[in-house]
């Protein structure tokens, strides 16, 4: 490809090697990095999980657990960037959540493409990782689960239902469903069936009372009849999801979904506005007016008047702004509700509680800065010996300046994912 000639390109799973992918475009060499990661044939993980980097929020902390998948979904180019499934080791995942615990984190997100697959690669599963977590999350601390394919969760039921009913654990799954129809998630190759979904969240529902089920959906998969989306409608009609992520089918090129024929622009976009609208029309937190919750504080709202928090069901409750909060795990009455969110106000002499020893970084900070990463080098080997003032003027930059460094790093990201989409 001409456009590409002369220039360096860094794959997403060698994202960890970008310093030297620079040093050698500066020398004026051109360095393509597009392999997976290999240990003796078998694929790694991805990037190593103690590089350091800056968190975009210091009490939250977003640990990936595996990279690529098992799927092979018409519509998705994730597989065709990612590749096959590559599991992190559990001592790995487990060392990570130590050290965010000992940097004044107190939520951690556990993401990938599927969380559920978990484990396969290497002999191991999603609940063995999990437990071995739960042992680590210190007290007014918790671990949310991110998202997770119905076909690889249904062997594990019973085992995430306790998990999920573990104090530091949030009662919060995000279950994509994409189609209630039998006929779409087969042309969509989805592995599993609406009775599959249907028993996963009748499965943790009874056993895990008041859990959080989001899921997602596609308007408009090409196939798709009125019967097909009728099907979608009343599966919402029966769980009225306090959390839906609606999409309107979008053909992405390379794809098998790409080259079938197309459902009409306006039926998919009724379709969608359809299926908004019964979304809209329930409000999933007006009986929780009057309840007294338990809250974790982690944020400030986007409008700047309340701190964001979440209790037990990782529902969002909003509470008044006061810097102490952050961090802080506490006692609210719900006062008020919104299709989103609800509002609590502080319950007097409650007990408040502080997740770490540690304090937080400061917004900016540096996470995992270890010797090996803190000292300047020699043709490229560490300089162990280096004085440790020359290691605190490397790394003491500025707010500014590493605001800088991270907005560079992002448009890096970005490039580099545009560019994998040319190469498709």
């Amino acid at each position: 490809m001409d456009y590409l000639k002369g220039l360096s390109v860094i794959g997403v799973q060698q994202i960890d090697r970008v310093v030297e992918v620079v040093d050698e475009a500066v020398k004026g060499h051109s360095v393509r990095l597009l392999g997976q990661k290999k240990d003796n044939g078998k694929r790694l993980g991805g990037a190593r999980l103690d590089l350091p980097k800056i968190r975009k929020n210091p009490l939250i902390e977003i640990i990936s657990i595996n990279t690529g998948c098992l799927n092979a979904c018409t519509y998705c180019k994730t597989k065709h960037a990612r590749g096959d499934l590559a599991s992190y080791p559990i001592h790995e995942l487990v060392e990570r959540a130590e050290q965010s615990f000992q940097e004044g984190v107190c939520e951690i997100w556990l993401t990938s493409e599927d969380t559920g697959a978990y484990g396969r690669d290497i002999g191991t599963d999603l609940p063995s990782l999990l437990w071995e977590l739960v042992e680590v999350i210190p007290e007014g601390a918790m671990l949310r689960l991110g998202m997770t394919n119905p076909p690889y969760i249904l062997e594990h039921l019973e085992e995430m239902a306790r998990i999920l009913s573990h104090p530091r654990v949030y009662a919060f799954l995000h279950v994509p469903v994409q189609s209630a129809s039998d006929s779409v998630l087969m042309d969509m190759k989805r592995e599993y069936c609406a009775a599959d979904f249907r028993r996963v969240v009748d499965f943790l529902k009874d056993k895990v009372p008041g859990i959080t089920i989001a899921t997602d959906i596609i308007c408009g998969f090409p196939g798709e009849t009125d019967a097909d989306f009728q099907e979608t409608l009343e599966l919402v009609k029966d769980y009225r999801f306090p959390s839906l992520f609606i999409n309107q089918f979008y053909p992405r090129p390379g794809t098998p979904a790409a080259k079938c024929e197309q459902v009409p622009a306006h039926v998919k976009k009724q379709r969608t506005k359809q299926l908004s609208q019964l979304f809209h029309s329930y409000n999933p937190y007006d009986h929780k007016v009057g309840e007294r919750q338990q809250v974790l504080v982690t944020e400030e709202s986007f409008d700047g008047q309340y701190l964001v928090a979440h209790n037990k069901y990782y529902e969002q409750v909003l509470v008044p702004k006061s810097l102490e909060f952050r961090g802080k795990m506490m006692e609210v009455d719900i006062y008020e509700a919104g299709k989103h969110f609800m509002k609590g106000r502080l319950v007097d002499a409650a007990r408040v509680l502080s997740a770490s020893i540690a304090r937080p970084l400061e917004k900016g900070e540096v996470s995992g800065l270890t010797v090996e990463f803190a000292t300047p080098r020699q043709n490229g080997i560490p300089d162990c010996h280096a004085p440790p003032q020359l290691v605190s003027q490397l790394w003491g930059l500025d707010k500014e300046a590493l605001k800088m460094w991270s907005v560079g790093l992002l448009i890096l990201t970005i490039v580099i994912a545009y560019t994998m989409e040319k190469l498709q």
